[in-house]
């Protein structure tokens, strides 16, 4: 039996894009067939404690030589000396979901840390893992040959078309934690211009990763006098999740940066029509007949982008045709590990 051992930083059952995609893969991977043996490294990645890269580095030496091991990039790419030491016995792969220099709110210099970091710690990966066409460009410009990169899309469940609310009173839907990458402080300013339309916004996303932002989102809705129509829920369970998805007119994500955008492709996968940002990869997730982007961090167009749609029922009409088109051509999270398994180094 093939098999590989997979490092993940953090809590694996943490419910963000990132670690959804790592736990579907591990878990599909092994309904077709593979060993899959998951690490846990330090959750301080990727600004690790020297504690935390001596532990990463125990793990990687307690693995037989030749083994494989694929390593999350919010890891990888914070330990280039522990990749290079090991890359001489092991195969290593990296999987980007993102660089970590396009996280938001990193001054100049952290960023150009980073930067370096990732390029010296994917110099020691026989292959390099991305989740979209946008960022094999990223990965390529790094440096790194675009024949050792390899694109794996993340599935998405099938699911039924969403009924929508039935009402006059849209109801606006965000999956994503709120944390500053997610935009919500624009999406809160932009829906704040248009009090005069009949509108609700639920947020699903975890409120726990980064409570300052909660607390300035909390003071924002309240300042606008919002807070009978934004609710920020937290996260919910599945089934709870689906029936939000199945009770909403319109899917809205203000992001700042997408390395692909799993929510937006669960969005798609409902037939919502969407609007979001012009940013990292959601131009190819998102087709333009099912979606109005917009610049990120543009208060204005976001606010004329949803003025627009929840003013116009027939034009709503329309981007949900195009999303249910899409929904099509969503790859399931089955054909995902398939690819993953073309893409890892080894023959079965």
């Amino acid at each position: 039996m093939a098999g590989f051992d997979f490092l993940i930083p953090g809590d694996p059952s943490t419910p963000t894009g990132g670690y959804i995609y790592d736990r579907r893969i591990a878990q599909g991977m092994r309904d077709i067939g593979w060993r899959v043996s998951v690490h846990v490294l330090d959750a301080g990645f990727p600004f690790p404690s020297a504690a935390a890269l001596d532990h990463a580095e125990s793990v990687l030496e307690r693995i037989p030589s030749g083994g494989l091991v694929l390593i999350d990039g919010l890891a990888m790419g914070a330990m280039p000396r522990v990749v290079a030491s090991q890359s001489r016995r092991l195969r290593l792969v990296a999987l980007v979901h993102h660089p970590l220099a396009e996280e938001t709110g990193l001054s100049n210099d952290c960023a150009r840390a980073l930067r370096l970091s990732e390029r010296q710690a994917l110099a020691a990966a026989s292959r390099i893992v991305v989740t979209s066409r946008y960022t094999a460009g990223l990965v390529t410009a790094m440096g790194v040959s675009p024949r050792l990169i390899h694109i794996v899309q993340p599935g998405t469940d099938p699911a039924p078309v969403a009924k929508g609310s039935g009402t006059s009173n849209i109801n606006l839907l965000c999956v994503a934690t709120l944390t500053p990458r997610k935009g919500h402080a624009t999406l809160i300013e932009a829906l704040a211009d248009l009090k005069g339309l009949d509108w609700e916004l639920t947020c699903v996303g975890s409120t726990a990763i980064d409570p300052a932002t909660v607390a300035q989102l909390r003071n924002r809705i309240k300042r606008h006098r919002l807070g009978e129509r934004v609710h920020l829920v937290g996260e919910v369970d599945r089934v709870a999740l689906a029936g939000l998805y199945d009770r909403a007119d319109l899917f809205v994500l203000a992001t700042r940066f997408e390395g692909y955008g799993m929510a937006l492709a669960e969005a798609l996968a409902r037939g919502l029509p969407i609007v979001s940002t012009r940013t990292g990869a959601i131009p190819e997730t998102v087709p333009a007949e099912a979606a109005l982007l917009v610049p990120p961090d543009d208060v204005a167009a976001l606010s004329a982008a949803l003025g627009r749609v929840m003013s116009n029922r027939g034009l709503r009409e329309r981007m949900a045709h195009g999303a249910q088109k899409a929904r099509e051509r969503l790859m399931d999270w089955r054909s995902a590990c398939l690819r993953m398994e073309q893409a890892l180094p080894v023959t079965r």
